[in-house]
């Protein structure tokens, strides 16, 4: 059994190597080297995220394609950032903004499972970008850290 105050330890250290940095690709190398797929932090969340779900505690919104939830809001405890877990198979999302920008862990299910193209690791949006999430290839959980708890839905 994992509890929400042990998987926001989890997340933690990702959160605070983060905290204050711009939100580009140079920051997404380091996240995939600092916290590759493979390693134990990664691993340790991914292991979290999945009895979080099978416990009904995390990703408890949504239906069969896409379930989803927000596990903290932004605090010092999260480093500024919150943090939403979702559950997708095969989808296009709706179009949303990031205005401080996204970081996305990406943790197929399925072993072809590819969150905007890129598959296990880490993806990050810089602040004012946009786009619909989407999952080809079958099922993928993604975390996602926004500073500021910040993102705006849009009609595109």
């Amino acid at each position: 059994m994992t509890t929400p105050m042990q998987f926001r330890d989890l997340v933690a250290p990702v959160a605070q190597f983060a905290r204050g940095r711009a939100l580009d690709a140079a920051l997404q190398a380091e996240l995939n080297m600092r916290f590759p797929a493979h390693g134990e932090v990664f691993q340790g969340i991914r292991k979290a995220c999945d009895a979080g779900i099978a416990e009904g505690w995390l990703c408890d919104q949504g239906d069969a394609k896409r379930r989803f939830g927000r596990i903290f809001e932004p605090s010092e405890a999260t480093h500024g950032f919150s943090v939403d877990v979702v559950d997708i198979t095969d989808l296009v999302g709706n179009h949303h903004r990031h205005p401080t920008g996204e970081i996305d862990m990406i943790m197929p299910v399925s072993a072809q499972a590819r969150f905007d193209g890129i598959g296990a690791g880490w993806l990050v949006y810089p602040a004012n970008s946009g786009h619909r999430p989407t999952v080809t290839g079958g099922r993928a959980l993604i975390l996602y850290l926004l500073p500021e708890g910040k993102i705006e839905w849009t009609q595109e």
